[in-house]
């Protein structure tokens, strides 16, 4: 019996020392992940390094690398300084408000646009606006699909709102020291001033590049009239009175159908037109582009054709030739009453003319109405 007490203190003491190994393994792990954490803690942006340190036997120098520039990129982020973009510069206005916007829609493929000029007086129900609107509609030719080139040019805030509810293209010249809501008489100080701001406008138009055909409003358009206009013309400009060569100084020009081309010779033309204003005081445009053509001509090389009254016509010279006739203006007619009146009786023969048989119209069976307050 005491031999057998002996044999099984010797297996606890046995299994004591077999223990103490195990037991220091753990102790020396704790120990060194203790370590571990303490050295994560006090540099964090060192601890994937530190890790890829203590396990440097189970990993390969790549893995090494990687782990470090992880961490490098890290310490890079978390010292990184955001810098606001900078403001973007601010968008000046234009000068001319929305002329370039309302240009660029109206203008054909080769920046041309027709451009007219009226101001509340003209816009109420039946006056000179209607009757131009329906001229169009009433032309020949497709002429009514030239009104998606039609820039209306307002003169008073008036104006400009009966504008918008008829036609998209509106722009509402802003100007200082004129009511231009009122009629304007024939050579008052008011109407020279609407004349020669319209003159300067024109030259703005050149300025920016388009080209245009400008057109009374008390302009009636029955057929396309750009065929009428010579490739070769710098200006191409209605006469009062057409003596048969379309490039002879001799014409007498009417401004209230006009072509002018954007280049460097017309926007010059127009600087000295505008000058002529004070060289020849009292005269309206039409009187000084008279007076300085054959200078300019000259001095510039600009190219100026006077168009046919049988075809660009006007109540001053007129055109009895209704197969051939594509625009008709009520010049030579002073006061808005007669001009309605005339262009009334002038759309009612037109009318007439459109809906007759060909052989008829062929025939000449219509003629204007004459004589009527202006036109005879």
């Amino acid at each position: 019996m005491l031999g057998g007490g002996k044999m099984k203190g010797d297996a606890v003491s046995g299994g004591s020392r077999n223990i103490s190994p195990m037991v220091s393994f753990l102790l020396g792990a704790a120990v060194a992940t203790v370590c571990v954490l303490f050295f994560m803690s006090a540099s964090p942006g060192r601890s994937l390094v530190d890790v890829a340190a203590w396990s440097h036997n189970n990993g390969t120098a790549a893995q090494h690398h990687h782990l470090r520039s992880v961490a490098d990129d890290l310490d890079a982020a978390r010292n990184l300084t955001v810098v606001a973009a900078p403001a973007p510069a601010p968008v000046q206005a234009s000068p001319y408000g929305d002329l370039e916007e309302v240009l660029a829609r109206a203008a054909t493929a080769d920046r041309t646009v027709i451009m007219t000029q009226i101001n509340a007086a003209w816009t109420k129900p039946g006056s000179l606006l209607d009757l131009f609107f329906e001229s169009f509609r009433t032309g020949e030719g497709g002429v009514a699909r030239l009104l998606d080139h039609l820039v209306i040019v307002t003169m008073d805030p008036a104006a400009y709102a009966g504008c918008q509810l008829v036609h998209p293209h509106c722009y509402f010249l802003r100007t200082t020291g004129v009511d231009y809501r009122g009629e304007k008489f024939f050579m008052s100080k008011d109407y020279l001033e609407m004349m020669w701001g319209r003159n300067k406008f024109q030259q703005t138009i050149l300025q920016l590049g388009y080209n245009f055909l400008f057109t009374d409003v008390d302009v009636m358009w029955f057929r396309d009239p750009f065929k009428h206009i010579s490739m070769g013309a710098d200006i191409a400009i209605s006469s009062d009175v057409f003596m048969g060569d379309p490039y002879s100084l001799g014409n007498f020009p009417n401004g209230g159908f006009l072509f002018v081309r954007s280049c460097n010779k017309t926007i010059e033309f127009y600087r000295h037109w505008q000058a002529g204003r004070y060289r020849f005081f009292g005269k309206h445009e039409q009187d000084v582009f008279n007076l300085i053509k054959h200078e300019m001509t000259d001095r510039l090389g600009v190219a100026i054709q006077f168009l046919d009254t049988t075809y660009i016509s006007g109540f001053c010279q007129l055109s009895r030739d209704l197969n051939k006739i594509c625009t008709l203006h009520a010049n030579c007619c002073v006061g808005l009453g007669a001009k309605l009146h005339d262009l009334r009786n002038v759309l009612d023969v037109w009318r007439n003319y459109t809906a007759a048989p060909v052989p008829d119209k062929r025939a000449g069976k219509f003629q204007w109405k004459v004589p009527g307050i202006c036109i005879h």
